[in-house]
């Protein structure tokens, strides 16, 4: 059941900088609203249910394929006539090279991180059997932490039958009391969400691995699977999404002070060649894109072109069209000292 409107969040008079190592945020939910006549009761919209693929991830998965075969099938048949040097062979060796690489991957995890198990980040441990009992798999994947350094990160992987996750000491940072369980959770969804729609499996990064060296075509293909596995993080927890947002975009100190409309509203109001490009060059869609896509669940994330319409939520995923609101770092006419005037940037 969700309300015709979502439910505000205040922050309580005097409370200090939210996301202050040791101290709790104060953002506390507004007393929600009474259930009755004006109560709307919406089913889940399209991305906002069970978790589905963003519509371009299989049919550039076929293009990379057929590109890969292709390549192979040139190499080999220009070699078998003597039109080459033998040299030009070595490519071929890329199974093998995929297959050494996965497994030393996988044993620098066992030997050098710390696994989460049952008595040893626990509650890391039930978001992971959550999520894979919640997506249908059919085993839980192996999860570890490594020390990140600073760093925020995650991401999955595997060897042979084997799949698991890797989580960034810094994370569990997140998950603390001063900061936002809700992102670390959204985070780890998203990463076994990876691992549940095939993307860590041994023939998809054969098969992709040509492409993603292609510009362009290759980053098309990432993104898409990171919308994908977006749709997995939402299906576990959709209230992770904004701290999520908020934690890739202004660092794990911070994360609770953005305003996530206003971030995903940029998406629509920055705009220009460059944006274009630096999202089409990105292996990650980028940030104002993603948080638009999480925040309107009716359709998948935009994956060339940006969001064009302002939207705000309205429950279940669901969102209505709203007047364009003004950049958000506008200010009145008149109001800056010195006689200073903004800059034309929308």
């Amino acid at each position: 059941m969700e309300n015709a409107e979502p439910i505000p969040r205040t922050r309580l008079p005097g409370a200090p900088i939210p996301s202050v190592p040791g101290v709790d945020d104060s953002v506390v939910p507004a007393a929600p609203r009474p259930v009755g006549p004006t109560t709307v009761w919406q089913t889940p919209a399209l991305y906002a249910g069970a978790p589905r693929r963003h519509p371009w991830e299989i049919p550039v998965l076929v293009i990379a394929v057929l590109a890969a075969v292709a390549a192979y099938a040139v190499v080999i048949t220009l070699v078998a006539l003597g039109l080459i040097s033998e040299f030009l062979l070595i490519p071929l060796v890329l199974p093998v090279l995929i297959f050494l690489g996965r497994g030393i991957g996988y044993a620098s995890m066992r030997a050098n991180a710390v696994q989460i198990t049952p008595t040893q980040f626990p509650e890391a441990f039930t978001t992971v059997v959550e999520a894979a009992a919640r997506y249908g798999m059919e085993y839980v994947p192996d999860a570890y932490v490594m020390n990140g350094n600073g760093q925020i990160n995650a991401f999955a992987s595997g060897h042979g039958f084997r799949r698991y996750v890797v989580v960034y000491s810094d994370l569990f940072e997140v998950g603390g009391r001063a900061r936002s369980p809700e992102a670390l959770e959204f985070v780890i969804g998203h990463e076994i969400g990876h691992i549940a729609a095939g993307h860590t499996s041994y023939w998809r990064q054969l098969f992709s691995s040509l492409i993603m060296s292609i510009p362009i075509l290759g980053s098309l293909l990432s993104r898409a699977q990171e919308y994908t596995a977006d749709n997995y993080g939402y299906y576990s927890r959709p209230d992770g999404a904004a701290p999520m947002i908020g934690l890739l975009a202004s660092g794990k100190y911070l994360l609770s002070a953005i305003d996530f409309d206003q971030f995903a509203d940029r998406a629509v109001h920055e705009r220009g060649f460059f944006i274009t490009a630096v999202n089409a060059l990105s292996s990650h869609p980028v940030l104002t894109w993603r948080a638009a896509a999480l925040r309107d669940r009716t359709r998948s994330g935009a994956i060339l072109l940006r969001p064009r319409s302002f939207v705000r939520g309205t429950g279940s995923g669901h969102v209505a069209l709203v007047a364009a609101p003004h950049p958000p770092a506008a200010v009145a006419e008149g109001s800056l000292p010195n006689e200073l005037s903004e800059t034309s940037m929308y």
